[in-house]
C-alpha cells in the first residue's frame, strides 16, 4: 500500500500509540489482515492509516474489493484476520469445517429501499407485487426474509448483480425501486438529488425479527493463528476497538483515512454516510447472541447463504 506521511497519518499513529496499539508491544508477529472496501472496512481505515506510519505496532494490510479473495486468502492461510459479510463468514465455517472463527461483529444493517421519487412507498406492505432491484448475495437474502415475514409478495431483481453497478443504474433514473447500501446511497443522492429513501430496512426488520439481530458485518480470524497467538488477537482487537471509534469521534479524520487507505473512493460521501452505515464493535457473548439470531433467520429462509446449515458453537471466538 502506497504510503503517505501526512498529517493524518501521524495524528492517527499517535492516537494508536497512546491508546491502541500499546497492548502489542510484548507480541513480537506481524499480523496479516484483509479488509473489503466499502462499509465493512469503514471501521479499519484509522488502524491501516496509523500503521502506515509505522510508528505504531505493524500489522500487513490488505484491502480487496471482492470477498471471494479474502475468503481465498483465510483458507490457504494467506491471511490470519479478516473483515467480512456475516453470511460469507458462516458459508467458510461450514466450509473449513471450522477453521475460520467469528471474533467481533463491525457492521449492522446498512441497506436502504430508495426511489427515483415517482414511487410512493411509506411501509414495505406497499411494496407488494412490486419489482425491485438488489445486488446479488447479502442484500438479496436479508432483502428477501424481510419480505417473507411481513408477508409482501416482491419480485427481487438481481439483474445488477453488483452495489456499484445497481448505484450507476439508480442514479442515472434507470431503476424505479432499489435496495442499496451506505455508502452507495449516499453517492446516489448525491448525484441525482431526485431519489428517495423510502425505507431504513434495518427499522423494518426490527418490527418482524428480534431487534438488534440484522448484523452484515463481522471480522474473522483462523482457528490456527487464534490458537497460536492469542496475545496478538487480543491486542488486534484492542486496536480494532480504537479505530471503530474513531468514526464517531472524529469523523472528518476518519473519512480521510477512509479515502486515503483505499477503502472508499471519496471522503466527503464517506463522512456524509458514516452516521448511516451502523458501523459497530461487539464481542463475546454479545457478538454471539446477536449473529446467531441473524444467522438463524438466514437458515430458515435462505439456508445456501451461510453454507447450508449453522455453524456449530465453536464458529464464536470468544477470548478471556
Amino acid at each position: 500500500m502506497k504510503k503517505k506521511n501526512t498529517v493524518l497519518t501521524l495524528a492517527l499513529a499517535l492516537v494508536f500509540c497512546l491508546f491502541g496499539g500499546a497492548a502489542f508491544a510484548d507480541v513480537l508477529v506481524n499480523t496479516r489482515v484483509f479488509t473489503l472496501n466499502g462499509t465493512t472496512g469503514f471501521g479499519m481505515a484509522g488502524m491501516i492509516a496509523a500503521n502506515e506510519n509505522k510508528v505504531c505496532p505493524e500489522y500487513t494490510f490488505t484491502v480487496e474489493t471482492d470477498p471471494s479473495v479474502v475468503t481465498a486468502a483465510l483458507v490457504s492461510g494467506d491471511c490470519d484476520i479478516a473483515a467480512l459479510p456475516t453470511n460469507a463468514a458462516a458459508a467458510l465455517c461450514n466450509k473449513t469445517e471450522g477453521a475460520v472463527q467469528v471474533l467481533a461483529l463491525n457492521t449492522r444493517g446498512v441497506l436502504y429501499l430508495v426511489t427515483d421519487g415517482k414511487e410512493k412507498i411509506e411501509s414495505i406492505a406497499d411494496l407488494n407485487g412490486k419489482t425491485v432491484y438488489a445486488p446479488a448475495q447479502n442484500p438479496s437474502f436479508i432483502f428477501a426474509a424481510l419480505c417473507k415475514a411481513s408477508d409482501v409478495d416482491v419480485t427481487i431483481d438481481n439483474s445488477y448483480a453488483q452495489p456499484a453497478e445497481l448505484n450507476t443504474a439508480v442514479a442515472a433514473g434507470q431503476v424505479g425501486l432499489a435496495v442499496l447500501p451506505e455508502p452507495m446511497v449516499t453517492m446516489a443522492r448525491s448525484q441525482n438529488p431526485a431519489l428517495t429513501v423510502a425505507l431504513d430496512l434495518t427499522a423494518e426488520w426490527d418490527k418482524v425479527f428480534e431487534p438488534g439481530s440484522l448484523v452484515q458485518g463481522c471480522v474473522v480470524v483462523r482457528r490456527e493463528f487464534a490458537e497460536a497467538h492469542p496475545d496478538a488477537v487480543k491486542a488486534f482487537l484492542t486496536d480494532y476497538e480504537t479505530s471503530v471509534k474513531l468514526l464517531t469521534e472524529d469523523t472528518e479524520a476518519a473519512a480521510k483515512a477512509i479515502e486515503e487507505t483505499g477503502i472508499f473512493a471519496k471522503a466527503a460521501v464517506a463522512a456524509k454516510a458514516i452516521p448511516n452505515c451502523n458501523v459497530c464493535f461487539v464481542t463475546g457473548e454479545d457478538m454471539q447472541r446477536e449473529l446467531a439470531a441473524f444467522l438463524q433467520i438466514m437458515a430458515d429462509t435462505a439456508p445456501q447463504s451461510i453454507g447450508g446449515k449453522l455453524p456449530g458453537e465453536d464458529f464464536y471466538c470468544i477470548l478471556k
